[in-house]
């Protein structure tokens, strides 16, 4: 079995037949870009359903993806097909006490689990009433550690313009923080 040491290599690994490298690049990168779909659906099934799409896009259409360039045209054609996906549906919220408990299926503490989401809601919950743009800029560079110019290329801007981005998102994050009770948050 070849080494190999990054998405790229990976990436060309799948180009040259290799079929176990498009297992590596999606153990590296699903969850991520799982969580980054969710951000813009709140829908857990539909950010899966979309990320197995967007690999399934990119592995088909076999582009020519730069050195570095990997993850971030991963999280552009994700991010598009949430778009496409987004303006079709219209958004239903439901809440099922029998869903909720088969997902949790096999956790010992129900309560832990429940503390871990309020915080994570309240996080989202921030996150939803800031502008979409700064939103975006504060996912890709802090969540999913996308450098700058990678971010850049994801949104269509250039970097200068994600640094202002990211400066004025975290102002509004600490506010809405302060909002729900949380005191003191770093920005």
């Amino acid at each position: 079995m070849t080494e190999y040491r990054n998405d790229i290599e990976l990436y060309n690994g799948y180009l040259a037949g290799d079929a176990k490298a498009y297992d590596q690049l999606m153990i590296r990168h699903g969850d991520s870009l799982t969580f980054y779909l969710y951000g813009y659906l709140h829908d857990w099934h539909a950010a899966e359903d979309l990320m197995i799409e967007a690999f399934a896009r990119i592995m088909v259409k076999r582009p020519g993806i730069g050195e570095g360039c990997f993850k971030a045209y991963l999280f552009k054609t994700g991010r598009n097909l949430a778009y496409r996906y987004y303006t079709r549906k219209t958004r239903v919220t439901e809440f099922s006490f029998d869903d909720y408990y088969e997902e949790t299926e096999g956790r010992e503490m129900v309560e832990e689990m429940l503390l871990d989401e309020e915080r994570r809601q309240i996080l989202y919950t921030c996150l939803d009433r800031i502008d979409p743009q700064l939103r975006e800029a504060l996912w890709l560079v802090y969540f999913e550690g996308l450098k700058y110019a990678e971010a850049a290329s994801v949104m269509g801007v250039n970097t200068k313009k994600v640094d202002h981005l990211l400066g004025r998102g975290k102002q509004q994050m600490r506010k809405e923080l302060e909002k729900e009770g949380v005191l003191g948050a770093y920005a």
